[in-house]
């Protein structure tokens, strides 16, 4: 057998076993050295492969589709610099818990530090930014090595989706000639070598001419003695919610049946469970619910009675935030986004605060854990509800803030009251803060554009949002609301870089709707992700807020220094993005007024394919009406509570 009929037989493996695992989808760049891969990949019935022509936005598109679906999504790029631009998404997965498999193929060794064109050192190129790399051994049709490749597989998939999710790096070093060939024996006519059916020589066991022994095509070549058939793979890795003993609940379900004054903290997770179960848990023991969007715990059909979404609002008024202290705070989900909040937890660190995450490297910034449950939240909510039964029930369980004695409901009460005060303050002064913050010329208040969506948002609508200010406006003014709707960010690290793609991969992923909230400065930085859209006909609604640059550096101390604020930090660009949008086969509108935008999301969801809805904005009336709002809620809480 020579090397083209080696790397087929080996690749052939590989892929099986990938999708075995289940892999079903693999976003690709063209090139040349991976084309034995990218050939084999797009050959194989139950994967399918999505072109993208940059890899950093491929990177980013496949970050999203995994993140949606919740399952493994692989990657694949050719040699040098390629594999360096799918870095940052990888970067992002890694801190997100994102399981992606990456590929990259690889000059062979004897011509690396030769000066071969298009050849770095790609060993470890992701350094610990991944769960695990591997080297991969040059194609041949060993028993020892197929077996083997087939467990490359079979452990790369479950790495990445394992119970600490993330990335995963195998580099592929291929010879020439990269253009892979079946055997001689998989002659045409005969059925294609991934359904299952017969090989030419007969049976499995059958001698070849080389004088191996020949497997039923799905298992590919082997020595005779393959575990697996039918459809199961080669290694069936096997895995299962991470708990804990019945003492430790026990022991805490005590212990919290006894405080009253409590705090639930979700941050960003995307456990379908997770929100009922919370939910239940909030509820059984009359603790306030501090549900960050992307927790998925703020919207949905389960439990919300206990939700307290102004707490951004609450919390920055300093009188509220002495008094709401906590006896226990109970974290759950990554680092939330209001710094607010942060602030909150960090002036209350005597408090008990207990973290429940899945594996070891909790999120803790301000380094005020007492405790920590290595367990699946879902459970650890769940169990907790069984063990509670009756004894968290509003009871009299002592007084808060330095109050006489109240029924142990009064501390919710209390969180719930501020909220609606909040709540009311903010929708009432909403239409004022447009006037402060412009008019239809000059700009709108972007603070509003999530009360808007959220009465415009169909069920099971999935709300992607970009970093910086949307995702801060989307946490301080989105409502708790009775409807299954689904949000996500690129949270792992923050970056602006990304986000159309990351957007698009999620609308690739599933039926429902997908919109985009993003500014302006983060979707330049993704302009290329935008070919996505017209190569695979994808559904998007763009919501751009364009404030000509930066908008969140006006919030921070950089404002007090004009003299360099402009250069260094506003960045003002001037850009217009309609003929940009236009050329990858988009529709644009500028909005002036909420009712043209209302017009513009409705038009767009109806319509399909991809759509950019620009609302205006201006950076410093911006900054002044999201500080009279708080101003606004800060009175009203002083007069009333």
């Amino acid at each position: 057998m020579n090397r083209s009929q080696a790397m087929y037989v080996y690749l052939n493996a590989f892929i099986e076993e990938l999708s075995r695992n289940g892999v079903r989808h693999v976003v690709y760049c063209p090139g040349s050295r991976s084309t034995p891969l990218a050939m084999r990949l797009a050959e194989h019935p139950r994967i399918r492969c999505w072109l993208h022509l940059d890899e950093r936005s491929a990177a980013f598109f496949a970050l999203g589709m995994a993140k949606r679906l919740r399952e493994p999504v692989a990657l694949l790029c050719t040699s040098g610099t390629a594999a360096v631009n799918f870095a940052p998404a990888v970067v992002e997965a890694h801190y997100a818990r994102v399981p992606l498999v990456v590929l990259t193929a690889d000059r062979p060794p004897e011509l690396r530090d030769a000066g071969a064109p298009q050849t770095i050192d790609q060993v470890h190129l992701y350094g610990r930014h991944v769960r695990w790399f591997m080297e991969m051994a040059l194609p041949e049709t060993s028993p020892e090595l197929l077996r083997y490749v087939r467990t490359v597989a079979a452990k790369a998939v479950a790495l990445a989706q394992g119970s600490f999710p993330g990335p995963v790096h195998l580099n592929f070093p291929f010879r020439e000639p990269l253009v892979p060939e079946p055997p001689p024996e998989m002659t045409a006519g005969e059925r294609d070598p991934w359904s299952g059916g017969r090989m030419p020589l007969g049976d499995r066991g059958e001698e070849c001419r080389d004088g191996r022994r020949l497997g039923n095509p799905v298992d590919g070549w082997h020595d005779g003695n393959l575990r697996s058939g039918g459809e199961a793979p080669y290694v069936a890795v096997r895995s299962g919610r991470l708990v804990l003993d019945d003492g430790t609940i026990e022991r805490l379900a005590g212990w919290l049946s006894g405080t009253k004054r409590g705090v639930i903290v979700c941050g960003p997770q995307t456990d379908p469970a997770f929100a009922r179960a919370v939910g239940k848990l909030a509820e059984r023991l009359q603790y306030p619910l501090l549900a960050d969007p992307l927790s998925q715990v703020r919207c949905g059909r389960h439990p919300l009675s206990a939700v307290v979404e102004m707490y951004d609002a609450l919390l920055r008024v300093t009188a509220f935030a002495e008094k709401a202290k906590p006896e226990v705070v109970l974290r759950f989900g990554a680092l939330p986004v209001s710094k607010p909040l942060l602030q909150y937890l960090s002036r209350h660190a005597d408090a008990r605060q207990i973290v429940v995450d899945g594996h070891a490297m909790w999120h803790d910034p301000v380094f005020s854990a007492a405790e920590v449950l290595q367990a699946d939240p879902a459970w650890v909510c769940e169990r907790l509800c069984v063990q509670l039964g009756e004894a968290a029930q509003p009871q009299n369980r002592g007084a808060f803030a330095g109050e006489g004695r109240k029924t142990g409901g009064e501390w919710l009460s209390w969180w719930q009251k501020a909220n609606r005060l909040a709540r009311q303050t903010v929708e009432r002064r909403m239409s004022d803060a447009d006037a402060v913050a412009g008019d239809a010329d000059t700009g709108l208040f972007e603070g509003r554009l999530f009360p808007e969506l959220a009465g415009l948002l169909p069920e099971g609508c999935l709300l992607y949002v970009g970093n910086s200010m949307p995702v801060r406006d989307l946490d301080s003014f989105f409502p708790a609301l009775q409807k299954e709707l689904f949000f996500l960010a690129n949270r792992g690290a923050n970056g602006i870089d990304g986000v159309v793609s990351s957007a698009l991969g999620a609308s690739a992923a599933g039926e429902e709707p997908v919109i985009l909230v993003i500014g302006d400065l983060s979707f330049y930085h993704d302009l290329n992700g935008l070919l996505a859209a017209k190569l695979h006909r994808l559904n998007l609604t763009v919501i751009l807020v364009n404030n000509d640059g930066g908008g969140i550096f006006s919030f921070l101390p950089q404002a007090e220094h004009p003299e360099h604020f402009e250069a260094l930090f506003g960045t003002p660009h001037g850009l217009s993005f309609e003929p940009v949008v236009k050329m990858y086969g988009g529709r644009y509108r500028r909005v002036g007024d909420w009712e043209q935008f209302s017009q513009a999301v409705r038009t767009s969801l109806e319509k399909g394919g991809l759509s950019v809805i620009e609302v205006p904005s201006r950076r410093d009336a911006n900054l002044n009406a999201h500080r009279q709002i708080w101003r606004e809620v800060a009175q009203a809480l002083e007069a009333s509570l």
